[in-house]
């Protein structure tokens, strides 16, 4: 399974990007998909997820100025951010909890796209 993420960038504070996050590959069904990042001090968090019925979770930083939303029948997952702040900086993750059987669970990982928010 390969996580295609895309969307970062260079952005001003108060500005707003769209990341998107592809699943590529042979599975069941993936449950969590979500968006991750490591800040510029190497602190991985969690920004958001979304289950596979449409169940946000958010991060309290992403609260009021971050929706997540999945395709199912794309095996995508999307962040729209608003109103971004420098420290919003930081390498984005897309995760999936994908399942190679009904009884079989993985989480994995894509590989990262920047996002910089200039003060």
């Amino acid at each position: 399974v390969q996580l295609q993420a895309s969307g970062g960038g260079l952005v001003q504070a108060g500005g707003s990007l769209r990341l998107s996050c592809a699943a590529k590959g042979s599975f069941f069904g993936i449950r969590l998909m979500g968006w991750h990042r490591q800040t510029p001090s190497n602190q991985r968090e969690l920004v958001a997820e979304i289950t596979n019925g449409g169940e946000p979770n958010y991060a309290d930083s992403a609260k009021g100025r971050f929706t997540i939303s999945r395709d199912n029948a794309k095996n995508m997952v999307y962040l729209q951010m608003n109103n971004l702040q420098p420290e919003d900086t930081g390498v984005y993750y897309c995760t999936a909890d994908v399942m190679a059987t009904p009884w079989e669970e993985h989480e994995h990982r894509g590989q990262g796209t920047l996002v910089t928010v200039s003060s």
